[in-house]
């Protein structure tokens, strides 16, 4: 086993958090597909969005009811380990290995491997070494950066020798081979799932901006980007890079479960950058050539908003505006991609 690496501080992980998606993340499509041991709480916890909890006093037949992943102690060699699928193929950034409540029952130590593969794993997978053997501390978030630029659909965490993990995230870019997207029907080229990021925004305080690209509708206001009330004048804003350049047909703004905080208005501003820009756009975006004029918005419902047939011509990022103020669930830009 290599030489420990050491955990990055929260403060050198925000620029990743912040530009990256977490690809195991299940409510987009994450699974943990199996587990050596399971006995005291769930896999499927472990890939669950929220902060982990705890649930003081909480029992089941196993013992302690814990938010994560727990395997039971283990009184032979070896040790325990979680095989995941990735929510889509994807170049890994930086690992999250979160022990939160596990004080006395967490891994000293864990490692990580992967694998790029057509179907499920299986005993012939060949697993790559991902994250060297790493310390772990206890009750607390862990930051490792990963130098490999492969494409991966599946990770093995491994956890040496037994014990709990509550949340385990690992961040990155969407790999989709677009020479293949052909140009017929056209995509949803904010989604998440195809690439799509929401770079910066100027409140999130209610609800985070990275909710706006997910699959599906919206479950709760929670599952959205909400901002703060407004008190002075102007509006706000979310800025969202495309998955791929492309000529926009059809912007649809969900308003679900937003009734009596939904904006009063939206509208978009959109620009053509070169690829895999990650400067700060706050200040140029006020220049951004108009693509949606404003538009009323109703309570708790999926507005769809045809472009003209030649609009703004190929575009790469939005500017949402919400006027003045409010929640949304999700923003989708339905159009085909145009080869750089």
């Amino acid at each position: 086993m290599s030489s420990l690496t050491s955990p990055l501080e929260a403060a050198e992980a925000s620029p990743w958090l912040k530009r990256y998606r977490n690809l195991a993340d299940s409510r987009l499509g994450a699974k943990a597909l199996s587990a050596s041991d399971e006995f005291f709480a769930a896999r499927e916890r472990m890939l669950q969005p929220g902060e982990p909890e705890w649930r003081a006093g909480v029992y089941d037949e196993n013992g302690k009811w814990m938010d994560g992943w727990e395997s039971r102690r283990r009184r032979d060699a070896g040790h325990d380990h979680c095989i995941i699928q990735l929510a889509v193929a994807g170049i890994l950034e930086l690992l999250e290995i979160d022990t939160r409540y596990f004080t006395g029952n967490y891994p000293p130590f864990a490692s990580v491997e992967a694998a790029r593969l057509e179907g499920a794993p299986n005993a012939r997978t060949a697993w790559q070494p991902l994250l060297p053997r790493v310390a772990l501390r206890g009750n607390e978030r862990q930051f490792f950066r990963s130098e490999s630029q492969e494409v991966w659909t599946h990770l093995k965490l491994n956890i040496y020798p037994d014990g709990g993990v509550a949340r385990f995230r690992a961040y990155g870019r969407v790999f989709r081979d677009w020479s293949r997207a052909g140009s017929g029907k056209a995509l949803d080229l904010a989604a998440a799932l195809n690439g799509g990021r929401a770079l910066d925004c100027n409140d999130e305080h209610y609800g985070s901006m990275h909710n706006l690209l997910l699959p599906g509708r919206g479950s709760s206001m929670a599952d959205g980007w909400e901002t703060r009330r407004r008190r002075t004048p102007g509006f706000d804003w979310v800025i969202l890079a495309l998955a791929h350049r492309g000529q926009l047909e059809t912007i649809e703004i969900d308003t679900a479960h937003f009734k009596g905080n939904f904006p009063h208005q939206v509208s978009i501003n959109a620009a053509l950058l070169p690829e895999q820009i990650d400067a700060d756009l706050s200040g140029e975006c006020l220049y951004w050539p108009v693509l949606l004029e404003p538009q009323l918005l109703k309570a708790d419902h999926l507005h769809r908003f045809p472009l003209p047939a030649k609009g703004a011509g190929p575009v790469s990022h939005l500017r949402v505006n919400i006027h003045p103020d409010g929640g949304l669930s999700r923003v989708r830009a339905f159009g085909k991609p145009v080869r750089s």
